[in-house]
């Protein structure tokens, strides 16, 4: 009996062993087909995947710089130059690496490249709140993964993250992976490693860094563009210093004392400074090759931008338009545009949006909701959809009834006139001096800007219908409403045109009918200074030629508008042929003068930026004078 029982439980326990065994084998098995799994992901992602060769060698970004047209002078970085200095580990103070470490990595010194007990942290975390809320990555797995890979949160990225790491951690000492790590991380003002960032923001050399100051550095790493101490978030980015401070001590890098010290210690960072030149002019640039390119290429790749911009004609222009716009406060007008380009090549010369685009005076009053005479950001020279032109659009009616075989001889009957009912009132213009004349001839009637005459070459003789579509051929990209919403006071800038179209029309007249869209840059070169794009544009016959030169000497005839404007107004020069027109909307609310010769053309817009009416002065005073100081200049340089 008692052998039976010693059998049986020598079986029991026989038969435990070989369960336990056959859970010991499956688990054995499991786990090598985890491995052998993991192995073949390695070798499927590997096989791909970049190297991780010494990141000091890995072509840096450069950035898009875009140049005036002799290519001298640099008008704007796109981006700014991506700023990098790399320094070896030993000129990087040893408080800024602990820093990194208590912050970003606590167990970099012990783990192979994945921490594991962090990761466990994490997973736990994550559990509780039911969502990502805490991350694990190492400073090894943010090297790779600001290295070779994207942000994007995906299994495989994270598989390709997680190779790359490991393979980084067995070829590369900790000391180097740090290095490589602190020269390369982002902190935002385009300021890329440690001693690019203690440069732009101390204006000194990361070796030079204070305690306060490495641990202020490496709390913006977490996000530069919030962190920034130039944005709204600069008491944040204290706080998280003091985080860092708390978070080194703990780790047993410093003491409480200089936790203390390194606290009370007021950090002066560096006012970075704008540099822009030219700005509205060079942001519409930028705007267009962003639309062409994108972003991302912009600030990578290095392109060259030559642009057409006359540097010192856009000076003189930058400094004449505020001098005019100063005087023209006296008449309640506070902003003023002039753009200018050459006629023959559409090649745009000088742009200047504002009075003052680096005015920070009025912005405030803007976003308060205070009157915005003058809102110096916005490009007031393309602002759609743009401003009434007023008589400054007469020219390009009467060139259409020239087109039609009428002359400048041709004669019309100034006298008071009702165009019938438009809009919800009879329609009866009247001149600006509000005397009627008589018989006029056409030559008398543009040249002095007599409004009925001119309203009925626009009814009678050139159309409305005719007339908008000269008008785009011409350059306009405004005037696409229906025919019904113009009307007789089309001819008095009854629609709305851009600064930039009505210099690029008038730019038509100047070249006797020959056509060609205003540009910005006449070359772009590649990084290595192939040439990848090039202005071919030629011109394009749209006009007469009878016809343009029949109002190009119509609107350089000074005798012929001197009983309206005097014989020596802003419109003449003594020993230079200059055609020129003035716009002053019926309501003063604009006011323009466009003139030009063969080779130039300029036009200046004076108004406020809120669309409010200005004193009743016309725009040969307001714009007339800005417009004329400027051509006088601009002519003498062979223009």
């Amino acid at each position: 009996m008692a052998k039976r029982k010693y059998y049986r439980k020598t079986y029991k326990t026989h038969r435990k062993l070989k369960i336990f065994f056959f859970l010991c084998n499956l688990l054995f098995l499991f786990f090598i087909l985890v491995l052998l799994g993991f192995f073949l992901l390695f070798i499927y992602y590997a096989k791909d995947l970049p190297r991780p060769e010494k990141f000091t060698e890995r072509p840096f970004i450069q950035s898009t710089k875009i140049y005036d047209r002799t290519g001298e002078i640099l008008l704007y970085d796109i981006y700014g130059e991506e700023k990098r200095t790399v320094v070896p580990l030993d000129q990087i103070p040893t408080h800024l690496i602990q820093a990194v470490v208590s912050l970003e990595d606590a167990n970099f010194y012990n783990h192979f490249g994945l921490d594991l007990k962090a990761i466990g942290r994490a997973v736990l975390s994550n559990l509780k709140t039911w969502g990502p809320s805490q991350g694990a990555s190492t400073i090894s797995q943010q090297l790779i993964r600001s290295s070779f890979l994207t942000r994007t949160k995906t299994l495989e990225r994270k598989i390709k993250e997680v190779i790359l790491t490991i393979e980084l951690e067995r070829k590369y000492s900790k000391d180097q992976i740090m290095e490589f790590y602190l020269n390369q991380v982002p902190f935002g003002s385009n300021a890329y490693g440690v001693e690019a960032a203690s440069q732009t923001f101390f204006k000194k050399s990361v070796s030079e860094a204070s305690l306060a100051e490495s641990a202020a550095l490496v709390s913006m790493i977490k996000a530069p563009t919030y962190y920034s101490p130039y944005g709204n978030n600069l008491d944040s980015l204290l706080a998280r210093k003091n985080y860092t401070l708390n978070r080194m001590a703990s780790e047993g890098y410093i003491t409480r004392e200089e936790v203390k010290n390194a606290q009370e210690e007021n950090i002066e960072f560096t006012q970075v400074l704008i540099t822009i030149k030219a700005p509205h002019f060079v942001l519409l640039v930028k705007q267009q090759l962003e639309a062409k390119y994108g972003k991302e290429f912009l600030k990578e790749k290095g392109l060259k931008i030559y642009t057409t911009l006359d540097w010192g004609l856009q000076q003189y222009a930058e400094q004449v338009v505020l001098d005019g716009s100063m005087l023209n406060k006296a008449y309640d007008a506070h902003n003023a545009a002039l753009v200018s380009i050459n006629p023959q090549t559409g090649e745009i010369l000088s742009m200047v949006g504002s009075k003052d685009w680096f005015d920070v005076s009025y912005p405030e009053k803007c976003i308060s909701g205070e009157t915005c005479l003058f809102d110096p950001k916005v490009n007031m020279s393309i602002h759609p959809p743009g401003r009434q032109p007023g008589s400054a659009f007469k020219p390009i009616v009467y060139v259409t009834a020239f087109q039609k075989g009428y002359d400048d001889e041709f004669i019309v009957i100034d006298e008071e006139t009702s165009f019938g009912i438009w809009g919800e009132k009879e329609y009866i213009p009247q001149n600006y001096d509000e005397k009627f004349r008589g018989e006029v001839t056409l030559r008398e009637a543009l040249s002095q800007s007599l409004n009925v005459p001119s309203v009925k070459v626009l009814v009678d003789l050139a159309g409305i219908e005719d007339s908008i579509k000269i008008a785009h051929n011409m350059g306009i990209t405004t005037l696409n409403k229906s025919l019904s919403f113009y009307g007789p006071s089309l001819v008095l800038g009854g629609g709305e045109v851009k600064l930039l179209d009505i210099v690029s029309a008038y730019g038509t007249l100047a070249t006797e009918g020959l056509s060609i869209p205003p540009v910005n840059i006449f070359k772009i070169e590649d990084s290595n200074g192939n040439v990848i794009e090039e202005n071919k544009r030629t011109l394009k016959r749209v006009l007469e030629t009878k016809a343009t030169r029949l109002i190009n000497d119509i609107l350089s005839d000074n005798e012929a508008r001197s009983p309206m404007f005097g014989d020596r107004s802003n419109l003449y020069f003594e020993d230079y042929i200059v055609s020129a027109k003035t716009g002053t909307t019926s309501d003063f609310r604009d006011a323009w003068t466009v003139g030009y010769t063969s080779s130039l053309v300029t036009g200046v817009w004076v108004g406020n930026s809120n669309n409010s009416p200005m004193m009743k002065k016309p725009a040969v005073v307001l714009a007339g004078s800005i417009w004329h100081i400027f051509m006088e200049e601009a002519l003498q340089r062979s223009f």
